[in-house]
């Protein structure tokens, strides 16, 4: 390999700003407040940090209504007035998510920097319980961000927590959360590679304020229990920060910190994986013109650094570039001004492809040259497609609100099987590593949200190994004389049966309602559910699914609705699939006539549809 110089800088002094923070923090403490340090740029000389903020953020910034306090204390005292039941509640299925960033009114800042510092003590800690240290080195930890306004803070402060515990730090800066994944399983001492434990700095598609953490081992993504295991350690921790230990934090800091480019090995794979397909040819995609839409999260690499080595024009790729603000749209495959904007870039460029990415580049979609998209139920199938081709009979495993026209698609048309599963990518990965362990084969585990992980991708949520998957059948059949354009791709769905009508509904649970009489949220969303399967069953007209794993499904008019609870959320989503707006509405008035019954829960959604 060449000489790496530029791709390690060793023992990066992040203590220095810190302790200008911590010198300011005294001046202001008695006359901004007693808060933990807010997670915003340290205030120097009455300017904002440029290190730490682009100037588009700042002129964002500056557009806040509300006057913003930086206040960077980290008072001693602090630590008793937060207990375990505060960091619980920082809790997301299996990732940590917080306000990160003051100045939006109604949500105060929850991810500190010095709670953050407990929580990445508190992962070194349990990263230690797991992995015997080798006598040569110490553990080591990456850690990597998305393009928030709040990362670097949060990068700076995982690592004082990380090297409080005597651990390396590895800091790739602006990265992917799939790449966070794999330099678990790289081989590659060039780049401290294998490293112990990676923690990914991202909250996905949240609004700029929001901020949290995603954790992985060569094992794959921590799971719900270990991450409620971290965050109960981190409460400890907590409560035993005083201002000489933060000191010590920062000294640590500096003395282990290197900063590394993983993201070279990362691209590279995914270069090879493509040339691979296509027997080995350097350019394989030269010729089609495909852009990208980056929704200027951490997904800008994909046009120079995948796309264009593979020889395809990327021109009328936008917003490549990282801002935490996300002035031009939601970057989410899920979202209908995303999904237009990556539409109209394929037309207004009569490019083959479109491909777009959510901020962290764990989920993907693209829109073909007509600009039809492949997202959801399409996406699902297009991969479903791919797969069997390569893996006959296997078992495709989905989230619980795909459509019935998929189930068809994949067990008649391509003679695999479905099986849906709880939401939640982890959930669906977790099933499909399951079936494979009792002797069921299983290679693909894909949401419709556009998560989606391969196990010959080491079962790795990844955006942008979806979308390799795609550029793959368009490079092979170009290769071997069967065609080009993203005709090649349309052509893998047809037949697939698409309803005329789809609707999800959000039925939200109030939980200051007397009705709720002091229980749960959880249990009460229950109890609706359970009322609703006692009217489903007495109806000739509905049927309930035999097989279910959350909510109730039940097919009737000519359709299919699911009412489950939210993963996280006091809601109740409901999907509906019908061949007419007429058929969607008699579901809805099913579920209306159960859900009267809940004073709790608002309805209005509903109402409003069935009115409509």
């Amino acid at each position: 390999m060449a000489a790496m110089s530029g791709k390690i800088i060793e023992h990066v002094l992040v203590a220095k700003s810190c302790q200008q923070n911590r010198h300011l923090s005294t001046q202001y403490r008695q006359a901004c407040c007693n808060l933990n340090r807010c997670n915003l740029s340290p205030f120097l000389g009455g300017n904002l940090a440029r290190s730490r903020m682009s100037t588009i953020q700042l002129r964002a910034f500056s557009k806040l209504k509300r006057r913003i306090v930086f206040c960077n204390a980290a008072p001693p005292t602090a630590a008793s007035s937060i207990e375990k039941s505060d960091f619980l509640k920082l809790q997301n299925g299996s990732d940590i998510r917080g306000v990160a960033v003051a100045g939006v009114e109604g949500e105060p800042v929850t991810l500190t920097e010095p709670i953050t510092e407990a929580i990445a003590a508190a992962f070194a800690s349990w990263l230690q319980d797991r992995k015997q240290p080798d006598a040569a080195r110490r553990l080591r930890v990456s850690i990597g961000h998305d393009s928030r306004i709040s990362a670097k803070t949060l990068q700076d402060a995982v690592s004082r927590g990380i090297g409080r515990a005597g651990l390396d730090v590895i800091q790739y800066g602006l990265a992917s959360t799939p790449a966070m994944f794999s330099c678990t399983l790289t081989e590659n001492e060039d780049f401290l590679c294998p490293v112990d434990g990676s923690i990914m700095i991202t909250a996905s598609h949240l609004p700029y304020n929001r901020n949290g953490f995603k954790f992985f081992t060569s094992a794959g993504g921590l799971g719900k229990a270990d991450i409620k295991d971290i965050l109960e350690r981190a409460a400890s921790v907590y409560k035993t920060f005083t201002d000489e230990d933060l000191r010590d934090l920062e000294r640590k800091a500096s003395q282990s910190i290197r900063r590394v480019e993983y993201m070279t090995i990362y691209t590279s794979n995914l270069v090879q994986a493509v040339r691979k397909a296509a027997g080995n040819i350097e350019k394989p995609l030269e010729g089609f013109h495909i852009v990208v839409d980056a929704g200027n999260g951490a997904g800008g690499f994909f046009a120079g650094k995948v796309l264009e080595p593979l020889g395809a024009i990327a021109s009328g790729s936008q917003f490549l570039e990282p801002d935490g603000m996300f002035p031009n749209h939601i970057p989410n495959p899920e979202d209908k001004a995303a999904m237009e904007a990556i539409t109209k870039a394929v037309l207004d460029n009569k490019a083959d492809l479109g491909i777009i990415f959510d901020t962290d580049v764990d989920r993907s979609a693209a829109v073909d040259s007509s600009g039809r998209e492949l997202n959801r139920n399409r996406l699902i199938a297009l991969m479903s497609a791919i797969v069997l081709e390569e893996h006959p009979g296997t078992t495709i495993v989905t989230d619980s609100v795909t459509s019935d026209g998929l189930t068809t698609f994949i067990e008649k048309k391509l003679g695999g099987k479905h099986r849906r599963f709880k939401r939640g990518y982890k959930n669906i990965i977790d099933e499909a590593i399951r079936l494979n362990s009792v002797g069921e084969e299983s290679h693909l585990a894909i949401e419709t949200s556009g998560h989606g992980a391969l196990k010959e991708n080491h079962w790795l949520d990844d955006g942008a190994y979806l979308m390799v998957k795609l550029l793959n059948k368009l490079a092979s059949a170009k290769a071997s004389g069967e065609g080009r354009g993203s005709k090649v791709l349309t052509g893998l769905v047809e037949g697939l049966e698409e309803p005329a009508f789809a609707a999800e509904l959000r039925l939200k649970i109030d939980q200051t309602h007397a009705d709720l009489k002091g229980g749960s949220f959880r249990e009460y969303g229950e109890a609706v559910i359970h009322h609703l399967e006692n009217i489903t069953v007495t109806d000739p007209k509905l049927q309930k699914a035999p097989v279910n794993y959350e909510g109730i499904r039940v097919s009737g008019y000519d359709g299919w609705f699911l009412l489950r609870l939210s993963l996280h959320d006091p809601v109740l989503p409901l999907n509906i699939e019908a061949s007419s707006q007429e058929d969607a509405v008699k579901l809805a008035l099913v579920v209306l006539s159960a859900a009267r019954e809940f004073p709790a829960l608002d309805v209005s959604a509903l109402n409003k549809f069935v009115q409509a």
